[in-house]
C-alpha cells in the first residue's frame, strides 16, 4: 500500500484556504463571526492552518479490486470473476475526451486547487444552509480519498470493525469533510494532477456493476475507454454523480438528460464549442451492452470446465494458503488466466454429448479429452445444463470428488488394461492361452499389495456364447471376464493397482485403489478425467502427466504467477506402453469398438458394470485420449440398470460401452481430430508382443533367504511354501528344490515357491522277522528317499 505525507511547509494563500475551508466545515462562519482582516485574519489562519495540519494525514491506499478473466487457449474470454467488475487501466488509455468529461462536470478547477477548491466549497456551504437542495462541494481528489476510506473499510475482515470503518467513510458530517481535505490536501502534495484523476477513474463506479471506466466503457459501449466518442465520454460522467438514478439502461430518459448536461458544461469551460455540444446531444446512447458481464461460470461456453478451473485454484496452495486467500486472490486480483481448453474440441464434445444424451434425461453422460505428454484438458463437457435452477446442476461428472464433482463411478472392464500391462511386464505374449468359462469359481489365493486375498469369487462372462479359449489379444478385445479373473492370477492385484495409480487411475473420493479379486473388472469408483488421463499415459508411450488446466497467470501489473505442473515423468516402460496400445488397437479393429473407427489409428477399452449401471468408452490416438462415461448419477435405492431405456431419442434393449458412449467418444474425435495430421502408434518389439520367458535360476542348498534375493534379482517373485520335503542332498533348512523348478521357463514376475528342506529322510526301523534266516536289507519308501537335485519329490 502506498502512505502519503504531506509537505511541512505551506504557503500563506494556502494556509489561508486552508482556514477558510475548515472554518466552514466546523460552522465557524455560521456562528457569524466578525473576523479581523489582514494581520488578524494571518494570524488566525496561520494557527488553524497549524492545527489542521496536525490532524493525521497518513492515507493507506489498498490495491483495487480487479476482475480476473479466464481464457480459453487461444485467447477467447471464457468467464470473468469479480468482487467489483473492474479493469485499471493508465491514463493513455483512456479518451483525452473521457478525462474532460469528467473534469468539466465533476470540478471545472481542478487543474487550479491544490485538493481544495475554496470557491466550490463556499458556494455548496451557502447553498446547503440556505436550504435550496444540497451540493457536494467536494473536489476530484476529495471525490477519490472517500473512495479510497470506503474502499479500505470494505477490505477489513471483522464485520463489527467494518461496519464501523464504512459508516466513518460515509457519514454526512463536518468532521469527515475535515478528514477527507486533510487527506486531499496530502494527496495533492504526492501525486501528480494526472495520477489522481488516473487513480479516480479507476476506482469511481458508473453503475450497473461497472467499476472504473474501462469496465464501464465495455459494458455500456462493448469499446475501450481510448475509444469513446463525446457523447459516450459525456454519458458516463454524468452517471457518476448518481449512477443509479442516471443509469442508462434502467433510466435512458434520466440519463440522457445528464449526458446532455455535461456536453453544456464541457462547453461552458471551453472543452467544446457550444456548436460541437449542439451535435453530440443530437445523437441517440447507442449503448452496446453485452446479454451478462458474467460473474462466474453461469454465462460461459464451457461452464462445467469453466467451475473445475475455479476449483483448481480453491485447491491448490499455488495461488494462496488459505481457501480464504485463493477466492480473494481469484475475485479482487485482476488475474489473467490462460487454460488448456481447445475450443475446436470443446463444441466437438459438447455437441456430441447433447446429440446422445438430452440434457433432463435421468441418465447423464460426460466427456473429457487430455492430451498425451502434457496432461493439458482439450475439452470437459457434461450433458446437463449449468446452474442452481431446475433442471440444472453444479456437480461435474466428470472430475473427483474435491473438484465438486462426486464420487465417481466403477469403472467396469475399463480397468483390464492394468492387468494387461503388468502381464506384459512379466513377458507374457499377446498369443498367452487361456480357456475362458462362460462361468468361473475362483478360490485360488492372489496376492495383492497388503497381503494375500483368501475370498471367493465367480465372474462371469457378458454371455453363455463367450465360452473357449482366448489370448491375451482376443481376450481384451472381446472383453473376456473370465479370461482377465485368470490371468489376474498370474499377475496379482499388486502390480496392477500400482500401474494404475502411476497411470493416474485415482478413485475419485481420493482414497487408494481398493485391491480385490474383481478389481480388473474395474469395481472402484474413478471420475472420467482420472481414466482420461491413464490412458493419455499409454498414448504417450509411458510418460504420464497430471492433468493440468492452467498454462499461465498474469497479475493485474502482467507479471506471470506460478501455476500447478503438470509433472510429467515416465512410469511405464516404453516397450510395455507399445504393446499396450497394439493389443488396445484390436478393441477398434475387430473387438467391441469395432464400430468406432475414426479413419486412423485409434485405441480403446470399453466398460459395463454389473446390471449396466455404468458404461464407459476411453480411446486415443496418440494426440490426444478422451473419456466417456454414462449413467444415473443418482439411481435410486436398487439402481438404475441401463435396459429398455430411450436415451437421446433411442431405444436401448441394452446399453453397452460401445453403443452409447461409444459414438459419443467417435463423434468427439472426429470433430477434434479434423484436419489433424494422421500420427500412427509405434510397434511393440517382439521380446513384448511374442514373451519374454526366463531361465529360473537353481537355488537348491542355498539358504531360504538367499534364494529369495537370487530369484528376486532373475525378476521372479518368490514365495516360500508351508510344506517341508525331504532332500538328501540339502540341508535341513535350506531349499530343496523350486516350482518351477531351476533350469524351466517362466515369465517374469510370476510366483515361484520354494520348498524347504527337512534334510536326508530317516532310516526305517527293520521289523522284527517272523520266520528263520537272513534278515532282508531295507527298503526306503518311494516318498521318503529325494536323492537327486532333479527329482521334486513332495
Amino acid at each position: 500500500m502506498s502512505t502519503l505525507r504531506p509537505s511541512p511547509e505551506s504557503g500563506f494563500l494556502t494556509r489561508l484556504g486552508l482556514f477558510l475551508g475548515v472554518s466552514v466545515l466546523s460552522g465557524v462562519l455560521v456562528a457569524g463571526l466578525a473576523l479581523p482582516v489582514l494581520g488578524s485574519l494571518g494570524l488566525i489562519a496561520r494557527n488553524s492552518a497549524n492545527g489542521f495540519e496536525s490532524l493525521p494525514a497518513e492515507l493507506k491506499i489498498p490495491p483495487l479490486p480487479q476482475r480476473s478473466t479466464i481464457l480459453t487457449s487461444d485467447g477467447h474470454v471464457l468467464a470473468h470473476f469479480f468482487y467489483e467488475n473492474r479493469i485499471s487501466v493508465p491514463l493513455t488509455r483512456v479518451a483525452p475526451v473521457m478525462r474532460q468529461s469528467i473534469v468539466a462536470i465533476e470540478d471545472s478547477r481542478f487543474y487550479d486547487h491544490g485538493g481544495i477548491d475554496l470557491r466550490g466549497t463556499l458556494r455548496a456551504f451557502v447553498n446547503n444552509q440556505s436550504g435550496q437542495g444540497t451540493q457536494g462541494g467536494s473536489t476530484l481528489t476529495q471525490q477519490y480519498v472517500k473512495q479510497v476510506l470506503l474502499e479500505s473499510a470494505q477490505n477489513i475482515k471483522n464485520p463489527k470493525k467494518r461496519i464501523l470503518a464504512e459508516r466513518a467513510a460515509t457519514e454526512q458530517s463536518y468532521s469527515r469533510k475535515i478528514r477527507e481535505l486533510r487527506y486531499a490536501v496530502a494527496l495533492e502534495e504526492r501525486y501528480s494532477k494526472a495520477e489522481i484523476l488516473q487513480r479516480y477513474l479507476n476506482i469511481a463506479y458508473f453503475g450497473s456493476g461497472a467499476y472504473g471506466i474501462e469496465s464501464a466503457s465495455l459494458h455500456y459501449f462493448d469499446k475501450h475507454a481510448r475509444a469513446l466518442t463525446t457523447p459516450e465520454a459525456a454519458l458516463l460522467a454524468g452517471i457518476v454523480q448518481q449512477p443509479t438514478a442516471f443509469d442508462p439502461i434502467r433510466n435512458p430518459v434520466r440519463a440522457k438528460a445528464r449526458r446532455d448536461i455535461v456536453l453544456d458544461r464541457m462547453a461552458q469551460v471551453g472543452y467544446l464549442t457550444q456548436a460541437e455540444a449542439d451535435k453530440a446531444k443530437a445523437t441517440k446512447l447507442h449503448l452496446h451492452v453485452p446479454t451478462s458481464t458474467g460473474n462466474g461460470c453461469d454465462t460461459s461456453r464451457a461452464p462445467f470446465f469453466c467451475n473445475y478451473v475455479l476449483n483448481v485454484v480453491k485447491n491448490d496452495r499455488t495461488f494462496g494458503r488459505t481457501i480464504e486467500d485463493r477466492v480473494q486472490l481469484l475475485l479482487k486480483g485482476g488475474l489473467t488466466i490462460t487454460t488448456t481448453l481447445d475450443r475446436r474440441t470443446q463444441r466437438a464434445a459438447q455437441h456430441a454429448v447433447r446429440r446422445h444424451v438430452e440434457p433432463k434425461n435421468k441418465v447423464a453422460s460426460a466427456v473429457v479429452s487430455v492430451e498425451p505428454g502434457t496432461g493439458k484438458i482439450k475439452a470437459m463437457a457434461i450433458n446437463r445444463f449449468f446452474g442452481d435452477g431446475k433442471g440444472q446442476t453444479k456437480q461435474n461428472y466428470a472430475v473427483p470428488a474435491k473438484y465438486e464433482g462426486g464420487n465417481g463411478f466403477q469403472a467396469g472392464s475399463t480397468f483390464k488394461v492394468f492387468v494387461a500391462a503388468a502381464a506384459l511386464e512379466m513377458g507374457i505374449p499377446f498369443n498367452y492361452s487361456i480357456y475362458a468359462p462362460y462361468h468361473l469359481t475362483h478360490t485360488t489365493d492372489m496376492k495383492a499389495c497388503t497381503g494375500t486375498l483368501t475370498e471367493p469369487w465367480a465372474p462371469f462372462n457378458e454371455s453363455p456364447s463367450e465360452n473357449g479359449t482366448y489370448t491375451m489379444a482376443t481376450g481384451i478385445a472381446d472383453s473376456v471376464n473370465t479370461y482377465f479373473a485368470q490371468l489376474e492370477e498370474r499377475t496379482g492385484v499388486c502390480r496392477p493397482a500400482r500401474i494404475a495409480t502411476a497411470l493416474g487411475a485415482r478413485r475419485a473420493d481420493g482414497k487408494p485403489l481398493q485391491q480385490v479379486k474383481s478389481f480388473t473388472l474395474g469395481v472402484n469408483e474413478v471420475a472420467p478425467l482420472s481414466m482420461a488421463e491413464a490412458y493419455a499415459t499409454f498414448a504417450a508411450r509411458g510418460m504420464h502427466c497430471d492433468s493440468i488446466a492452467i498454462t499461465r497467470v498474469t497479475n493485474s501489473h502482467g507479471r506471470d504467477l506460478q501455476v500447478p505442473g503438470a509433472h510429467c515423468s515416465q512410469v511405464l516402460d516404453t516397450k510395455i506402453a507399445d504393446g499396450m496400445n497394439s493389443l488396445l488397437q484390436g478393441v477398434i479393429k475387430f473387438g467391441t469398438g469395432s464400430a468406432l473407427g475414426i479413419g486412423r489409428p485409434a485405441a480403446g477399452k470399453t466398460g459395463t458394470t454389473n446390471s449396466r449401471s455404468n458404461v464407459w468408452f476411453i480411446g486415443y490416438t496418440p494426440q490426444l485420449a478422451t473419456a466417456v462415461w454414462a449413467g444415473n448419477p443418482s439411481p435410486p435405492r436398487g439402481g438404475y440398470p441401463l435396459k429398455n431405456r430411450v436415451i437421446g431419442g433411442v431405444f436401448f434393449s441394452t446399453v453397452c460401452g460401445g453403443c452409447l458412449p461409444g459414438p459419443i467418444w467417435q463423434e468427439t474425435m472426429l470433430g477434434a481430430l479434423q484436419g489433424v495430421p494422421i500420427s500412427d502408434f509405434t510397434a511393440p518389439p517382439p521380446s513384448v508382443s511374442k514373451g519374454d520367458a526366463q531361465p529360473v535360476p537353481s537355488v537348491s542348498g542355498m539358504s531360504v533367504q538367499h534364494a529369495k534375493d537370487v530369484l528376486r534379482r532373475a525378476g521372479f517373485s518368490p514365495l516360500v511354501s508351508s510344506t517341508t520335503v525331504y532332500a538328501s542332498y540339502a540341508a535341513a533348512g535350506t531349499v530343496a528344490y523350486t516350482s518351477p523348478g531351476g533350469g524351466s521357463s517362466a515369465f517374469r514376475g510370476s510366483p515361484v515357491t520354494i520348498y524347504i528342506s527337512q534334510g536326508p529322510p530317516p532310516t526305517p526301523t527293520p521289523e522284527p522277522s517272523k520266520t528263520k534266516g537272513p534278515k532282508p536289507s531295507p527298503s526306503p519308501t518311494p516318498t521318503s528317499t529325494c536323492t537327486k537335485p532333479g527329482n521334486h519329490c513332495h
